[in-house]
């Protein structure tokens, strides 16, 4: 039997922006859940949750303050269960964040831990004394500004947070913190998930020599809200010890059956793929795993192709995940318009494209319908980074307003309350109920559709065909089916001459004789192993 998931379609919900069900402007699980029907109707073979977890939301939910409890502000676990129970009769899986390199400063492990250096949960988080002259140990930045240490009096140390100094990094190092971990995972796998979405997964161990970290020589990425990456981070993440706990949950997992785990790989460039390799390697470690490689600027044929074989090259024996947009980054139509038409050509390419990629595929809530970036003014901010450093970083508030179900009702249909964030009249416009017959939210579902229905594309065999920018084109072969897939990553027509073929499947293009024309962000599936003269 296949595993379900090498040839899935995930669906990711935001809970707090899904469907507030409650009034009080914030999405919760039973809101999801009367929202299922969308999803298991897109094509979507499983949902990936963000954190619903207790927590303070410092950072809305990846700062976890209690791994077995659901936070009142999303439900219980009777509404939980009954999310899952109705998931599972639409013949969809359910998957959650699991937030486990660091925990919230509320939680009971680090209210011990800081209390002193000899209780008995004193080394469960990362401490560390100061230099001589008072200094952090190291030179470590964190994703949020500033250095990654924290200095708490009470101990007179600092600990470490590579993110908000309210979420401290526990300690893997200590045996006894990767029990209680594994302890936290069983708890959902009895419970009746399908598995996980793994939260910053190589950055679970530190170096315990406390080495500071060498010059990059690059400008800071995007992400960084300060100079997180104007160093070569490799002593704080990417530990070699990382992939000994992968096994150890691997070894976990695999006593339940069809479950998974995806790993988010927090990295950039050539170096994402080839830790996605390496963390997916045999069969022992993560099922797949995604970075945040094609979440970027980047949009031409070099870097997809890179992406692709990169990881092809790097883990030929590994499965990969691939995705556009999440909730950390700002949505693809708006970061990649520059290259298209408009707003509806980019939207119909870029998922046609997906589709077309070996690998299990990520959708974020909203992309089906073509949804673009909100724009936000200072006081309507929530996320840490924006508050701190706007207006030079606009943070992820954007790629996080509520979904947008009726165009005229109030807030679009999400909440009878004032929601978390505001719904704008650009969303709203592309409300499901303003979506037709063709519409970008029909189109998703034939594209998936056809994916659904093709043994080539649900494969994973790839090859690429050498044409100039802007054109991107592979063959997806299978024992039963070839396709030739083609893309023209730009604003202007493109004609290519092409052996005989035909065209099958959702397209805009177009063949008279032996010439393939690819309008401005033109695309199509040609029958056969098609080539290019």
């Amino acid at each position: 039997m296949t595993d379900w998931w090498r040839d899935a379609i995930i669906y990711q919900v935001y809970p707090r922006s899904y469907q507030d069900s409650t009034g009080d402007g914030v999405g919760d699980l039973n809101g999801i859940t009367r929202r299922l029907p969308h999803i298991a109707g897109l094509g979507a073979d499983c949902v990936w949750l963000s954190p619903i977890f207790m927590s303070p939301q410092k950072d809305m939910g990846y700062d976890v303050s209690d791994y077995c409890k659901i936070d009142p502000l999303f439900g219980d676990l009777d509404d939980f269960k009954g999310l899952i129970d109705t998931a599972h009769e639409l013949g969809l899986k359910v998957i959650t964040d699991q937030v486990l390199s660091h925990t919230s400063d509320q939680h009971e492990w680090f209210k011990a831990s800081r209390k002193d250096r000899t209780n008995d949960k004193a080394d469960w988080y990362v401490w560390a004394d100061p230099l001589p002259d008072g200094s952090p140990p190291t030179n470590w930045h964190s994703h949020f500004g500033g250095p990654a240490w924290e200095f708490d009096p009470g101990r007179g140390q600092y600990y470490l947070h590579n993110f908000l100094a309210s979420q401290p990094d526990l300690n893997f190092h200590n045996p006894d913190v990767v029990n209680a971990i594994l302890e936290t995972c069983k708890f959902w796998l009895d419970f009746g998930l399908d598995g996980f979405r793994l939260d910053t997964v190589n950055y679970y161990f530190h170096d315990q020599k406390l080495r500071s970290n060498p010059a990059a020589n690059a400008a800071p990425q995007v992400m960084a809200t300060d100079l997180y990456g104007m160093q070569k981070n490799i002593y704080n993440k990417t530990r070699p010890e990382n992939l000994g706990f992968l096994e150890r949950l691997r070894t976990l997992t695999d006593q339940y059956d069809d479950i998974m785990m995806v790993g988010e790989v927090g990295e950039m460039g050539d170096r994402s793929i080839e830790i996605m390799g390496e963390y997916t390697q045999g069969t022992d470690r993560l099922h797949m795993a995604y970075s945040f490689a094609m979440l970027g600027p980047d949009f031409n044929a070099k870097h997809f192709r890179n992406c692709i074989e990169g990881f092809q090259a790097g883990a030929p024996d590994g499965h990969p995940y691939w995705s556009f947009s999440n909730h950390d980054v700002p949505r693809h139509v708006t970061r990649w318009l520059d290259h298209a038409t408009d707003e509806d050509a980019i939207a119909r390419q870029a998922v046609a494209m997906l589709m077309s990629f070996p690998g299990t595929i990520g959708i974020y809530q909203g992309e089906e319908l073509g949804q673009t970036e909100t724009d936000l003014t200072y006081d309507e901010l929530t996320d840490p980074p924006a508050l701190r450093y706007w207006p030079a970083v606009k943070g992820r508030d954007g790629c996080r307003t509520p979904m947008v179900w009726e165009k005229d009702a109030a807030n679009a249909g999400f909440s009878d309350g004032t929601p978390w964030l505001p719904v704008k009249a650009p969303q709203a416009a592309n409300a499901v109920d303003q979506q037709g017959d063709d519409s970008v939210l029909a189109y998703y579902r034939e594209v998936i559709a056809f994916r659904k229905a093709s043994a080539a594309l649900s494969g994973i065999k790839t090859t690429f065909i050498d044409l100039p920018e802007p054109l991107l084109a592979f063959h997806r072969i299978s024992d039963a089916e070839t396709l030739t897939c083609v893309f023209n990553l730009s604003a202007d027509d493109h004609s290519l001459t092409v052996s005989d073929t035909e065209i099958t499947g959702p397209n805009n293009a177009s063949i008279d004789g032996t010439t393939l024309t690819l309008p401005a962000n033109g695309y199509a599936y040609l029958t056969g192993k098609v080539t290019f003269t």
